[in-house]
């Protein structure tokens, strides 16, 4: 198996009980939680497995859960199934997802990795106050339909997610009007997501100053195997580029469909997704050929994605 690529799912994918049948089954899993739990001096696993929803989903504690869980079902498959680096043309994360990508492909350590990601989550909860910023999906317009109308209402397109579904993000205000525009240009649905600010677009500024710094003092290696930047689906392999495309991935676009097109350019015809959801694995149904999907979260996942990886 060496035409594999491992794509990490971003904030949405979050629910309660997420990791607790890895870390039940697996010594492995334990571990990349109780370390995670270590790094942010905090019971996050507890707060996973059996906790409440609406504080998981705060976007501190959302952030490094999800990356957590990920990497849990990465350092399973190594050992259960013999996934190894050498196996992969690439990695690919959904916004934070992004992180848990790095993660996995051994450019930060764990700890630094959950540490990167709750002052991520608190600097873009702060960037703006409560109720200021919104998002949106659009369904059934092109992305250069879409452009038109983000422009004339002064919002952004945050996720460019797969044909014919495209987030924007900026002003409350701004977002309705570019929904309300989106269904004149003829849009099938213009649905305000469940977020607490404008992500992905220049309301993150401030917290895009914050991660800079974050990532200029941390620790970083190159990647062992090239990680698909979301910022411009660039494949990063240095460690200056990690910096570069983590930093101006806060306020920038996620550009999902070309991360996507660029991993099946490299010679990707199998995507596995790790971690919480099945979100990335749909959206790569509709962006990409003739590949073959998995996703691995949970034990009863783990013989179907052995067999993909032929083990």
């Amino acid at each position: 198996m060496t035409h594999l690529a491992l794509i990490f799912p971003g904030q949405g994918s979050q629910k309660v009980g997420m990791g607790k049948d890895l870390a039940e089954n697996f010594a492995v899993a334990k571990q990349v939680f109780e370390e995670v739990d270590e790094a942010l001096s905090q019971k996050l696993s507890q707060l996973m497995f059996e906790g409440d929803q609406s504080e998981l989903t705060m976007t501190a504690n959302a952030q490094p859960a999800l990356m957590a869980c990920s990497v849990a079902a990465f350092r399973v498959l190594k050992e259960e199934a013999g996934l190894s680096l050498d196996h992969v043309v690439g990695l690919a994360g959904h916004s934070l997802g992004e992180y848990s990508a790095h993660a996995c492909a051994g450019s930060f350590d764990l700890t630094t990795t959950a540490k990167l990601l709750r002052i991520r989550g608190n600097a873009m909860q702060s960037a703006m106050p409560l109720g200021q910023g919104a998002m949106a999906a659009i369904l059934g317009l092109s992305i250069e339909e879409l452009e038109k109308v983000a422009k004339e209402a002064g919002v952004e397109i945050a996720n460019d997610n797969c044909p014919g579904q495209v987030v924007i993000s900026g002003p409350t205000e701004a977002i309705d009007r570019a929904c309300a525009a989106a269904k004149d240009a003829g849009a099938k649905r213009a649905l305000k997501l469940d977020v607490s600010a404008a992500f992905h677009s220049k309301g993150m500024l401030p917290a895009q100053e914050k991660m800079a710094e974050a990532l200029a003092e941390a620790a970083i290696n190159a990647p062992q195997r090239p990680v698909v930047a979301n910022i411009d689906a660039s494949l990063v392999t240095e460690p200056d580029e990690v910096r570069r495309t983590l930093t101006e991935q806060v306020s920038g676009r996620v550009r999902w469909q070309d991360c996507v097109r660029k991993l099946e350019a490299e010679g990707a015809t199998t995507f596995v997704e790790l971690g919480a959801g099945k979100v990335l694995s749909g959206l790569v149904k509709k962006i990409a050929g003739d590949v073959q999907i998995a996703n691995f979260g949970e034990t009863e996942e783990l013989d179907a994605v052995k067999a993909l990886l032929g083990n």
